[in-house]
This record gives structure tokens, sequence and C-alpha cells, in this order.
């Protein structure tokens, strides 16, 4: 079970070396306000709560969470960034539209993941789709562009286009050969302009402030915190409890809700009678037993030391997370004029 999607600053850098290995793949995409069938690109209708509405874990945070960026925060971040790498290959002549951000929402606001955090939780969910989410989240938005030339490759990025490295000398023709493509710094200028340090890419970030720090200490800290709730007596009580009920139930064998929700999954994404059944009496019995409140309880107070041990980094990574996101918010506003 995954628990952490990528921060703020994560989609920030690295949205467009996605992109740029999809340009690279010849992919190809839709770019306009709206696909084939009518529906908007970015239907901020499908994008989560920041607090859950629903289920057992209706209004719940976690501590971490304040340090974690929302994804509405996410997607204004890597927006900015994609309009200023737009505005920049326009000034080397190079007319670029890039998929935009936000087209395909993950299920969970920010990487606490708290609506599945300790299984399942939102029993309307659970009767019409088991374990799995809602259609409109299984729904994949395809944004494709054109495939761009080596040297607009290079004044985006400032580099070469990646070149896989070539086969050993006696290696067969047609084995696959791994590993990493090579690259090359880019030429000097382009169009009579000196190309940008990191390409248009670096640029932006320089832009919007977008620093290198890797800031997955929130999420490790998280996934600490969950993995010692676990040991926890009064967890593992109530975990016994609702392994106990759902035995009652006739689930049997189920050590834990993990447990259930890998049992519950269906191969092909959609909810069978049986996964439905299995979904619901897991809900019940968390409600029964307690389960959910009581866990996050004991992870509220995991986390609120985690802070306390981690203050001056926490509250680094949350100021410069606000520090990106006003720049990106300030960039979107004037692009707008």
């Amino acid at each position: 079970m995954k628990h952490i999607k990528r921060t703020a600053t994560a989609v920030a850098l690295t949205a467009s070396a996605l992109l740029l290995s999809a340009c690279s793949s010849g992919t190809s995409a839709h770019t306009t306000e709206s696909v084939a069938d009518g529906k908007p690109i970015v239907n901020k209708e499908n994008w989560p709560e920041k607090t859950p509405t629903n289920g057992l874990t209706k209004d719940l945070t976690l501590p971490l969470e304040t340090y974690m960026a929302s994804y509405e925060d996410q997607v204004t971040v890597e927006q900015a960034a994609k309009e200023l790498q737009q505005s920049c290959m326009k000034d080397y002549g190079i007319d670029l539209t890039l998929p935009r951000a936000g087209a395909n929402p993950p299920p969970s606001d920010n990487d606490a993941n708290i609506e599945r955090r300790y299984g399942i939780t939102d029993r309307a969910e659970a009767e019409k789709y088991g374990y799995g989410l809602p259609p409109e989240l299984q729904e994949h938005t395809e944004q494709t562009m054109r495939d761009l030339s080596g040297v607009e490759i290079e004044v985006l990025t400032g580099h070469t286009k990646p070149e896989l490295p070539q086969a050993p000398e006696g290696l067969k023709t047609g084995s696959a050969v791994t590993g990493p493509g090579q690259t090359k710094p880019a030429r000097a200028e382009y169009n009579g302009k000196k190309l940008r340090t990191g390409g248009c890419i670096g640029w932006s970030k320089d832009q919007l402030g977008v620093q290198e720090a890797d800031p997955t200490i929130v999420a490790q800290l998280a996934g600490d915190s969950l993995v010692q709730s676990m040991k926890d007596e009064k967890v593992v009580k109530a975990i016994a409890a609702w392994s106990s009920c759902m035995d009652g139930k006739g689930h049997t064998g189920l050590a834990d809700p993990y447990k259930a929700m890998d049992q519950g999954v269906t191969n092909d994404g959609k909810p069978s009678q049986e996964s439905i059944v299995l979904a619901v009496d897991d809900i019940d019995c968390k409600k029964q037993t307690d389960l959910v409140k009581i866990w996050s309880g004991v992870e509220t107070a995991i986390q609120e030391k985690q802070i306390a041990d981690n203050k001056s980094q926490l509250t680094g990574i949350k100021e410069q997370h606000g520090k990106e996101v006003a720049a990106a918010r300030e960039q979107t506003a004037a692009s707008a004029q």
C-alpha cells in the first residue's frame, strides 16, 4: 500500500522531466481545453478534499499534514512552471504547448493518504466500489504534445536528447540494453540567443524559487509514524479486535486491514459482490472496534514527537513550500493579465 505521493517541489521539478521522456518516446497527447468526449482536461470537482468529508476519517487530520503540500498547491506550482517554460521557449522562437497540470488527480490530498491510511473508511463508496476507486478517479485524461526536435529539447532542458547506451561489442542484435539515457550539455545559443542554465526548465525553477532540497523527510516521517503506531499496544489490541470481528462475519485469517484490502482488490479493477461484502464488513468492524480513532490517536502522539524532534527542518520545508506557492500564484496572475 502506498502512502507517499510527490510533494509540491518534487512535482515542479519532475513534471517536465517526465514530459521530456514522453516526447522522446514519441507519445502523443491532447492539449486543448477539452478532450474528445467534451469533458474538461482539468476538472477541479474531481480533486481530493483537503480534509475528508465522509466516512470514518471525516474531519480527521494528522499533525505532519501541516508540513505536506496539498494537491492544489502541487498543481499551482507545476502549472506556473509550465507557463514559464512555454514563455521561455517562445523567446527562442519555439511555439510549445505543455500538458496542463491537475488533469489526473490522486484520491488523497497529500502524502498522508488519510482516507485509506488505516484501510478503507468510506462505507458509501465501499457499497458501490468495494476496495476500488470511484470511476472518475480511475479515468486517465490523456494529454500529449508533439515530438520535440533535438534542438528544442536542448533549449527546454539545457542538455541534448537522451541516447540509450550502445550495446557492448558481441551482444546480439535486438538484445535489450538497459540504463539511463546519456546526455551532453546543450549548445551555447540558439537563434542568436544564449541558452539559459538548465534550459527553460532550469530557468522556471529559478523564477519560482524552487530549490533542489529533497523534501521527502516529511513523507519518511509519516511512513515511520505509521510503522511505529502498528507496534503500539493500543493499536495491536484494536487490530486484533477488528480481526475477531471480521472472523465473526466469515472473513477468517485477516491479520490487519491491509490484508483485507489485498484480498478485496479485484484483478480487473471492477468490484465483485464478494469484494463489496468484504469492504462493507471491513468498515463496519472498524466502526464497531473504534479502530480508526484509536489508531489515529496513537499516530498523532507519535507525529507530535517527530515534529518536536525535527522542528527546525520541518519549519524550513513549510516556509519553502509557502514561498514557491506564493511565487507560482503571482506568476499565474501575471500571465492572466
